[in-house]
């Protein structure tokens, strides 16, 4: 226990913030064919987990009932009451609103009427403009995400070759970023920080209409959540963004159907996710970490601490006290060895201990400076 205190002032102290990235690259062989691929059905995916409310699908690295394996995201579906798609011979219509009207409210927020926002196209709510009615969600788990993601580091590449089977890792493609993110990103959601995403053709000819970038979504950067609009899998006579002449994408897996989100009312939220995911050929961002650190100088003048508090630093075996620990000579000046530094509170309460790699020598002589950092 130490009996002698030294108080830091505010020259003593000073904070840091430094930002860790991690890549996370997600394959589409990880989401899609790894564990059976073409030879799997739907819905019975060992890596895939599905529930009984059919509401959303959760996607793991390995297959979910194995000790090892760790939940990475999940997929679900869902279109504004507004959409055009909103109906009652629609699949799960109610679901499909619910779900969207959730994330929007906590994405989105509420408007002065007091009603849900609807995801916008370009981010500048004030000004109106086009709203993203049909959306797929991917909610990125926390241990991929950590803090956030890294602005300007999201890319998703999905297959938009008409037909595509289940487990194939070929086709056309368009590749969706959030180009403008590092500096080019939203303030006005009560969720954080978000960008845009744009789409533009990846592999083969004039994929999109006009082989130009298209906003296709929006990614929220503190919630770890992309909404992916549903135009990416349909052509521009339908209201996406493919080329007319690639015609509304289908989805045609050894044992189910499915055409593009923007022209089906049939399809189940979990068949709509199954398309999302079996069609995404890459899938990666960077994360970040967000390290606080504060720095305290703990300062050892020439004439503080030259005392050990020690109890065997001092002698008393052979008349009046004597230093033990000296050079030579009795009559030299004292001697220390700092091997640790306390930071106590201001009532005297031990809250941190830092140990030094070896233990440092202190008289008169000399003066030390340690640098002692607390991270969180």
């Amino acid at each position: 226990m130490a009996t002698t205190f030294k108080t830091l002032g505010s020259n003593d102290v000073t904070t840091s913030r430094t930002l860790l990235h991690e890549a996370i690259p997600i394959t589409g062989s990880i989401l899609s064919g790894t564990y059976g691929g073409d030879t799997v059905a739907l819905g019975s995916e060992p890596h895939i987990k599905t529930y009984s409310h059919g509401m959303f699908e959760s996607v793991f690295d390995y297959p979910f009932l194995s000790s090892s394996a760790n939940h990475i995201f999940d997929i679900t579906v869902g279109h504004s009451s507004t959409s055009a798609l909103s109906g009652a011979s629609n699949t799960q219509n109610s679901k499909k609103i619910n779900i969207y009207n959730q994330m929007a409210q906590v994405l989105m927020g509420y408007d002065e009427t007091g009603g849900v926002r609807l995801f916008d196209e370009d981010g500048d709510i004030i000004a109106g403009g086009t709203k993203i009615n049909e959306c797929y969600f991917i909610n990125f788990a926390r241990i991929l995400t950590k803090d956030e993601i890294k602005k300007g580091s999201f890319e998703l590449e999905l297959i938009t070759s008409d037909g595509f089977a289940h487990g194939a890792t070929s086709g056309e493609r368009i590749k969706i970023t959030d180009a403008s993110g590092s500096d080019g990103y939203f303030v006005n959601s009560p969720a954080g920080e978000y960008g845009v995403l744009f789409a533009t053709g990846s592999a083969g000819a004039d994929v999109t209409a006009l082989n130009q970038s298209y906003r296709v979504g929006l990614v929220f950067y503190q919630a770890g959540v992309a909404v992916i609009s549903g135009s990416v899998f349909a052509d521009a006579a339908d209201g996406g963004i493919l080329n007319n002449s690639k015609g509304t994408v289908t989805f045609s897996p050894a044992n189910a159907g499915v055409t593009g989100f923007n022209t089906t009312t049939g399809s189940t939220i979990e068949v709509m996710a199954q398309n999302l995911r079996n069609r995404t050929y890459n899938m990666q961002f960077n994360n970040t970490t967000e390290l606080n650190s504060t720095i305290y100088f703990c300062r050892a003048n020439n004439t503080e601490f030259n005392y050990s508090a020690n109890p065997t630093y001092l002698s008393t075996s052979n008349g009046p006290s004597e230093i033990v620990v000296k050079d030579g000579d009795p009559a030299n000046s004292p001697v220390s060895y700092v091997t640790s530094v306390g930071l106590y509170s201001p009532d005297n309460e031990l809250l941190a201990v830092a140990k030094v790699s070896e233990p440092l020598k202190k008289d008169p002589s000399n003066e030390l400076t340690l640098r002692v950092r607390l991270d969180y």
